[in-house]
């Protein structure tokens, strides 16, 4: 067992009533949505576009960067980053990193501001899989006070809507023993932050978000190689579980104080990406490297539930992409470019279909997002796939902009009709 788990609780501060800070309907304010989920309540949402179809607005961006745009009224931000590792033949000196919140203007693609924060080093040279995805990979969150940011070893920052500069907190600045760089994206619970620093410390964090002062954290060796972004699951008698995922281990603490509750042993391990997702206290888990696999866990209880709680394993998963649950199926599309329906109940297969895409070296990083009944899947260099939210195979659409070669990584944001997708060149606004 890997765990080895020291939670410290520092200062515990006092919880407000609600369970995630309220922003407004039709906001997207953090990864996978309101509710970490990746479905939209929207409608009039455009099946076709291309470089000149259904294109609202493009705005060229400062450097590149993995981390999807978020949403909150009239203004989008997204991060990106500059100065080096931008160029794979040419990465330029470590000292000149810098990463980048913007805030753009939805109605027209305009940047309203721009706030740049010098990397703190060391950090970790551009070189294996880091030169995959970068340095400013975790996406943002708003309360819609704030915008928070995780910039890896240079710490967490939080803004203010006109792009002031808060406060900023540091979570570690070691690595793991790839080298690979943050992934996991922060989230809000209450009146906390939480952030999942795998890379930096092995921790996980709580902070309190108006001041940064650290809440608690949650320590543990077998968080090396965890760069799933972790997720609250609901029980019936209305308790609150945070769940993370970590090679071979699925944790479930007290989001409050970060004391760890329950936890089960599971298969996939070499390194845990996507993001679970949770339904009726159910949580869902993809993931792996060496050993892939994908199960469903029945959150709750206590100390080691891998016997009791354990609904059903399979060998199927997905490198990246997070799941999507709708009804009684989970969708994905997985490392070699495969489209999986699987059944909820049992995990058993559906569907698994080959999409056209150019590569199967990984062609998919972004995770699918639902919309009146259509998966929007975003690959990295072959354009959206529109699929079928449907136990019958279906591809509606292939969309693409052929002016921009460059890697799509980021998930699309979704509101008010308008769907936002990020490349390492350009942020689109694409709207019917």
């Amino acid at each position: 067992m890997k765990r080895s788990t020291m939670v410290l609780c520092l200062g515990l501060a006092l919880v407000a009533t609600t369970l995630v800070p309220p922003t407004k309907a039709g906001d997207w304010p953090g990864f996978r949505g309101p509710e970490g989920s990746g479905i939209s309540a929207e409608r009039g949402l455009p099946v076709k576009w291309d470089d000149n179809t259904n294109m609202a607005w493009k705005t060229p961006l400062p450097g590149p960067g993995s981390s999807s745009p978020i949403i909150q009224g009239k203004r989008v931000y997204v991060t990106c980053y500059s100065g080096y590792g931008t160029n794979r033949d040419e990465p330029g000196q470590i000292k000149n990193l810098a990463r980048h919140l913007l805030c753009i203007d939805r109605s027209n693609g305009k940047v309203i501001w721009k706030s740049d924060v010098p990397a703190e080093t060391p950090e970790d040279p551009f070189q294996g899989y880091l030169t995959e995805h970068g340095y400013a990979t975790s996406t943002p969150v708003t309360d819609g006070e704030r915008i928070y940011v995780f910039f890896g070893k240079s710490g967490v920052y939080a803004f203010d809507l006109d792009g002031k500069r808060l406060w900023h907190h540091a979570v570690g600045k070691s690595s793991s023993n790839r080298r690979w760089g943050s992934a996991a994206s922060p989230i809000l619970y209450k009146n906390l932050l939480i952030v999942n620093a795998s890379e930096e410390s092995r921790s996980l964090r709580a902070l309190d978000r108006k001041t940064g002062r650290e809440v608690w954290a949650a320590d543990g060796d077998a968080l090396q190689l965890a760069y799933a972004t972790p997720v609250v699951v609901t029980l019936k008698d209305g308790r609150h579980d945070l769940v993370a995922t970590m090679p071979e281990e699925l944790w479930g603490l007290n989001p409050e104080t970060g004391k760890l509750r329950w936890f089960a042993e599971i298969k996939p391990n070499g390194n845990i990406s996507p993001t679970p997702v949770a339904r009726d206290g159910i949580v869902y888990v993809y993931g792996g490297f060496r050993v892939r696999g994908s199960l469903a866990v029945r959150a709750g209880g206590k100390g080691d539930v891998t016997e009791t709680h354990v609904v059903w394993t399979s060998r199927d998963s997905s490198y990246v992409p997070s799941p999507l649950l709708s009804g009684p199926y989970l969708y994905v599309v997985n490392d070699r470019g495969d489209a999986h329906c699987i059944s909820a109940a049992d995990g058993e297969s559906v569907y698994q279909e080959r999409l056209p895409t150019s590569s199967r070296n990984k062609p998919f990083y972004a995770s699918p997002v639902l919309a009146e009944g259509r998966l929007y899947c975003t690959s990295r260099r072959d354009g959206t796939f529109i699929l079928a939210a449907d136990p019958k195979f279906k591809l509606i659409a292939q969309n693409r902009f052929v002016s921009d070669t460059s890697d799509f990584h980021g998930s699309p944001a979704v509101s008010d009709g308008q769907i936002l997708l990020r490349s390492n060149k350009f942020l689109y606004c694409i709207q019917n």
